[in-house]
């Protein structure tokens, strides 16, 4: 990696002076893997074989925990800044970021900035259920001022927690281009109406609802419009729910059918009936419709 660990002791450098591959190992026989390794003495972050074996994450999110942790402190590895830096694509960084966090890589705590702001601040965790409490916060670089971490609200006496997003349709097949169309006519709908700014779990559970409109042949534009028309006056509590039952309830019909069209119109060569010599298209000579044995006796 491209950021040099501080706490590697010093002594690190103290054999590359008399064997420049201390750590080159050659298997006695066979085949199977063979290290290469050269000791580094700068620019590198030490990663541990609990991430880099992890047997429950993917490799998208532990590729995403190296490059977190290898950056400095301060900064920005929220999902839109990911996503310029990676082709994955919003949707599976949300995914891999979420793994994450369930495995204690990552957390967020909410801490109040100057003007009294209350803002998120991811923390990486290079060693998760190690939390060194009693060390000194990485100071705050220029974004951020530092301050201590807002106590949680205890939640209201009766007060149930909110109540799980309404299900959304889901397409046939959610191909990853399709799915990437969906989040970003999501992301984008805060343009048209701030009050529609959607947390990124909300944005990856309606991408199923909205990608399940776009399969069925419906424009971005129309399933845009469909989303934003008509919006209550009033405050939106949970925009996010709004969308969703929108995304359910108003779910057009799947397209209709468009078999094979009927066959284009031959235009046949004119012919000379060999009963009354009228000429007439035929793809073949012989007797006009009118001459024909069986228009006879049908007269």
């Amino acid at each position: 990696m491209d950021t040099e660990n501080p706490s590697v002791p010093p002594h690190a450098q103290s054999r590359v002076g008399a064997n420049k591959h201390p750590n080159r190992r050659r298997p006695d026989s066979g085949g199977g893997l063979v290290h290469d390794n050269t000791r580094h003495t700068a620019r590198f972050t030490v990663i541990g074989n609990h991430l880099a074996q992890h047997p429950e994450l993917s490799g998208l999110a532990i590729g995403l925990a190296v490059y977190i942790q290898s950056l400095p402190s301060g900064a920005r590895v929220d999902i839109k800044t990911l996503t310029v830096r990676f082709p994955e694509g919003a949707t599976r960084i949300a995914a891999a970021l979420r793994e994450l966090e369930a495995h204690g890589y990552l957390r967020r705590e909410r801490i109040r900035v100057s003007g009294g702001r209350i803002v998120t601040r991811t923390v990486s965790c290079n060693q998760p259920g190690n939390q060194h409490s009693d060390q000194p916060k990485p100071q705050s670089t220029g974004r951020l001022s530092p301050a201590p971490p807002v106590p949680p609200v205890p939640p209201a006496p009766g007060r149930r927690p909110p109540r799980p997003l309404p299900s959304v349709p889901h397409p046939a097949h959610p191909a990853p281009a399709l799915l990437q169309t969906a989040t970003d006519l999501l992301v984008g709908l805060r343009q048209l109406d701030p009050r529609l700014l959607l947390s990124a779990r909300d944005a990856g559970h309606l991408a199923t609802g909205v990608a399940a409109w776009l399969e069925r042949d419906v424009s971005v534009g129309a399933v845009r419009h469909a989303l934003t028309s008509d919006l209550p006056a009033e405050g939106l509590r949970r925009p996010a729910a709004l969308l969703a039952h929108r995304l359910a309830a108003q779910l057009p019909p799947p397209p209709p059918f468009r078999g094979a069209g009927p066959p284009p119109d031959v235009r046949h060569p004119l012919r000379n009936c060999d009963g009354c010599d009228r000429a007439f298209r035929a793809p073949a000579p012989g007797r006009c419709r009118g001459c024909r044995p069986d228009r006879s006796e049908a007269a």
